[in-house]
């Protein structure tokens, strides 16, 4: 018998001082039985980055040939491909080739042996590449619960982060 996901549903209360969009999102996310709460964060983080109309979570880890998030038209064309963990310079390839913008967010722990092993590749496409803190990670998927309040405020490359009684500021850089 399958393991079935478990849900998690989110209300977020979201200021994006970067891009001036201020928002609140009501997310239910499936963490996927073999993903583990800091990727499921990470995708969470993710998406609050790149907050839009008609952004949304794919069935990711379930079904491969999609992205973890993504943004369509009303044609159906892909605007955005986004993939969280550490894809091969080939996925990236493809991702670049299906939609007007591609990124990367890596948050691993061997994010930096992967960056190290892959750079000179993904350097020549056309896609961005982002490293979230892995020890912040670790931190933010500690205060998850089932259902929870959070508030995220981003400001240029870190977003402070509360829910109940915790809070963190998660930062990130730009590898490509």
């Amino acid at each position: 018998m399958a393991l079935k996901p478990t849900i998690y549903k989110l209300r977020i209360s979201l200021s994006d001082l970067n891009r001036n969009y201020y928002d609140t999102i009501n997310l239910t996310i499936a963490q996927h039985p073999s993903e583990t709460l800091e990727r499921m964060m990470a995708r969470t983080m993710a998406y609050c980055l790149n907050a839009e109309a008609d952004l949304e979570f794919t069935k990711g880890l379930s079904e491969v040939e999609q992205p973890d998030i993504w943004q369509k038209s009303l044609e159906g064309d892909t605007l955005l491909w986004i993939d969280v963990g550490e894809p091969t310079p080939e996925r990236i390839k493809k991702a670049t080739r299906l939609a007007k913008q591609a990124k990367v967010y890596s948050f691993n722990s061997k994010s930096d042996t992967w960056w190290q092993q892959t750079e000179n590749k993904i350097k020549l496409l056309d896609a961005e590449v982002w490293q979230f803190s892995w020890e912040e990670m670790v931190t933010l998927a500690s205060f998850t619960q089932r259902t929870m309040d959070m508030s995220v405020t981003v400001t240029e490359e870190s977003a402070y982060v509360t829910s109940d009684d915790n809070e963190i500021e998660i930062h990130w850089k730009s590898l490509k």
